[in-house]
């Protein structure tokens, strides 16, 4: 059987371009360490096992202790469940057979910085399996922090070969800890970085430059990991080729969109069990998050108010028929706040100060940053666990504030996401550790790159089958109108 190619000798992915002013949202490259640590969980519920993970001495099935997770005897139910989750990820499964034969992967030594899901667990047997190269993961807790038994989804890729550093209620210490584990390992040394958020390729660069210096490839999902990486492209310091999966098609369009049009309802019902229908609700940020969220508040019948830094966006979101305005001029009135901007500070103390009594504040943009919690550790305040998940921040007049996941994402932290939308860009992640791992000396520079609309359209094709789609098919005449190949791409690598 034909093979695909991979690596096309004749098409490179399109260089992202990087102009003097470019817009920013992530926090500078000195800062990362200090004020965010992705979405690493400070607290604990009381049912948890009170034993640290790193004081316990585990061993797999096959004699294994290369591992840290609460309790490798649940691996089995945690394997149940990526079972249920490989149902709805028939694209990443149809991919994961055809590495068994062409092994794209062999030799590829994976460390990867990631939340931890039924669905990432998938993936990440992809990469340990058959074809795969060997891989080591941290796992960020707070996907697993809704139930406690969830949390055996960490505990189960670990017999497949997948070395897993992560368990749900990890401190601060622990998530760096975790993470130099990863890297910091005897007789193995990663030459592949799958990232969410840049922690892990700023751990890298900053306590192991001479690994660093090795890498064959950086593969990175979210909009702030990106923008590290952009930032250490400008100061002539990313000495290694980036791929920028965040701003591919089948991210923005899909993962950032529809994940987050369905999971926003699914985590603030859980948390709160509140009616939505004229309530009144502010999103902070209106990029392809802040859409889907806008979309599903107003579909159960919210006033919803959008607040932008961005014209086009924000005319966007006119258009959508919102109201755009300044955060200060609702922060009074609204009942739900809901941050979706990749941003620090966006919810500041004296927004906090200005709330009404009950208003939900909540993110689902980035990390712990977009929402001054810090701000909130005050002895003028007093905190109440009401759930797991959901904070009471009580002043000093009695006014509430319901904070939910301490400020970290919603949707990860207190609900599921959708396992197919997660399909996309779990084989979109795929493909471009395979491109990069298997691309010719010299074909990436020391940069960061797109991936090709052809390769967008490529993850797309594979899970049109799940909804019986069928495409239609341009007449030679039609595709030499158009100045198109028949077989696409049929986007611009501008799109």
């Amino acid at each position: 059987s034909q093979q695909i190619q991979f690596a096309d000798d004749m098409q490179e992915f399109t260089k992202f371009p990087t102009k003097t002013g470019r817009r920013s949202l992530s926090r500078s490259i000195s800062q990362s360490s200090t004020d965010s640590y992705s979405s690493a969980a400070s607290y604990t519920d009381s049912s948890d096992d009170e034993v640290s993970p790193r004081e316990k001495q585990q061993t797999n099935s096959k004699g294994s202790s290369n591992f840290c997770v609460k309790n490798i005897k649940q691996a089995e139910f945690g394997r149940r469940e990526i079972e249920i989750a490989e149902q709805d990820m028939s694209a990443l499964i149809s991919l994961r057979k055809r590495a068994q034969g062409e092994k794209p992967l062999a030799g590829a030594k994976i460390v990867g910085c990631t939340h931890i899901t039924a669905q990432t667990a998938v993936r990440g047997c992809l990469f340990g399996g058959p074809g795969g190269g060997h891989q080591l993961f941290h796992g960020e807790e707070s996907s697993l922090s809704l139930w406690n038994g969830r949390r055996h989804v960490q505990d189960a890729p670990v017999p497949s070969g997948v070395a897993v550093f992560a368990w749900k209620g990890e401190s601060e210490d622990d998530f760096w800890w975790c993470i130099d584990r990863c890297v910091n390992v005897d007789g193995w040394q990663a030459n592949m970085i799958l990232d969410d958020g840049g922690d892990l390729t700023h751990w890298v660069y900053k306590k192991y430059p001479s690994v660093f210096k090795k890498i064959r490839g950086i593969v990175e999902e979210s909009v702030t990991g990106v923008h590290r990486l952009y930032q250490l492209s400008k100061a002539g310091k990313l000495c290694v080729p980036a791929m920028n999966v965040n701003d591919s098609v089948t991210k923005q369009k899909f993962d950032n969109l529809y994940c987050c049009r369905e999971s926003i309802l699914d985590g603030l019902k859980r948390t709160t069990d509140v009616m939505f229908g004229g309530k009144q609700v502010v999103v902070c940020g209106y990029g392809e998050v802040g859409k889907g969220c806008c979309a599903a508040l107003k579909a159960l019948g919210a006033i919803v108010y959008v607040t932008e830094i961005d014209p086009i966006c924000a005319l966007q979101a006119c258009m959508d028929g919102f109201r755009v305005v300044k955060l200060s001029e609702v922060i009074r009135q609204v009942d739900v706040v809901i941050t979706c901007t990749g941003n620090k500070n966006v919810v500041t103390r004296e927004h906090l100060d200005r709330m009404k009594n009950s208003c939900i504040v909540c993110n689902m943009g980035h990390s712990n940053t977009e929402i001054d919690v810090t701000s909130l550790r005050m002895p003028e305040l007093t905190w109440e666990r009401v759930r797991s998940q959901v904070d009471h921040v009580i002043w000093p007049d009695g006014k509430r504030v319901v904070l939910l996941a301490e400020g970290r994402l919603l949707n990860l932290s207190c609900s599921t996401v959708p396992t197919f939308v997660l399909s996309i860009t779990a084989t979109t992640q795929a493909l471009a550790l395979i491109e990069l791992y298997n691309a010719p000396e010299g074909r990436y520079k020391q940069d960061v790159y797109l991936l090709p609309k052809k390769m967008d359209e490529y993850v797309a094709s594979l899970h049109l089958p799940s909804f019986d789609a069928h495409l239609t098919e341009l007449t030679d005449d039609q595709a030499k109108y158009l100045g198109l190949n028949k077989n696409g791409p049929f986007k611009p690598n501008y799109y």
